[in-house]
């Protein structure tokens, strides 16, 4: 089996060995390095290549999202790095820039360990982790703040596109959303993976945002 491997940043010591500690303990997980900002994690994407980073909001000189942003574009790397943001507010106002940004998803630092592990492989499993009900307030919270931005694309989707996308803004699961449309569960994968294409998103984070942001769904 491949291991996941997982880089941390934040610039608390104590916090990046607990997470180590907690990471290394796992089957199928290796910590492959650690950074105390964000011009370190940086370096540390392009350096290590790890499948996930743990990465802290808030730190000093180069915060998360400015990370966030290089390490998810072309720039780091041919397959840049899945990011995981953490923080300790539940409505932290930089939240919804990270996820603009690319971030795949975000916990709260007070998550239980066996949650945090979770997260990391659904994050490295290529999907987004999305289905808590505080993520959902939050992108509602934070998406009244961004102005319209058109996404002609849009107009591309079909019918039951459109409807597959209202419900993944509301931060439904494909399982949640085919008992709501009535359809099997391989059809909403299908129906998620032309999304993905049409609309050039990394993952169903990105789906979110664009659908937002396009007034697509209203934010309330």
């Amino acid at each position: 089996m491949v291991s996941i491997r997982v880089a941390i940043a934040d610039d608390h010591a104590l916090v990046r060995a607990g997470f180590r500690a907690l990471i290394d303990a796992e089957p199928g997980m290796d910590v492959v390095g650690q950074a105390a900002d964000g011009a370190q994690a940086i370096e540390l994407a392009r350096t290590a290549q790890p499948d996930v980073i743990l990465m802290d909001i808030r730190m000093p000189g180069t915060d998360g999202v400015t990370a966030t942003s290089q390490i998810t574009s072309h720039e780091t790397a041919e397959r840049p790095a899945r990011v995981l943001i953490l923080t300790t507010f539940d409505l932290d106002e930089y939240v919804y820039a990270a996820l603009r940004a690319g971030a795949s998803g975000f916990l709260l630092k007070d998550t239980p360990p066996a949650e945090l592990l979770a997260a990391i492989r659904i994050i490295a499993a290529g999907d987004a982790l999305l289905a808590p009900s505080i993520t959902r307030k939050l992108i509602r919270e934070f998406a009244r703040q961004a102005p319209a931005s058109p996404r002609p694309a849009l107009d591309a989707l079909t019918s039951r596109e459109r409807d597959v996308l209202a419900l993944v803004a509301r931060g439904l699961t494909n399982a949640e959303i085919a008992t709501e449309l009535f359809i099997t569960l391989a059809t909403v994968k299908t129906h998620v993976s032309r999304l993905l294409a049409k609309l050039a998103a990394r993952d169903r984070a990105q789906l979110i945002v664009i659908a937002y942001e396009a007034r697509f769904v209203p934010p309330a």
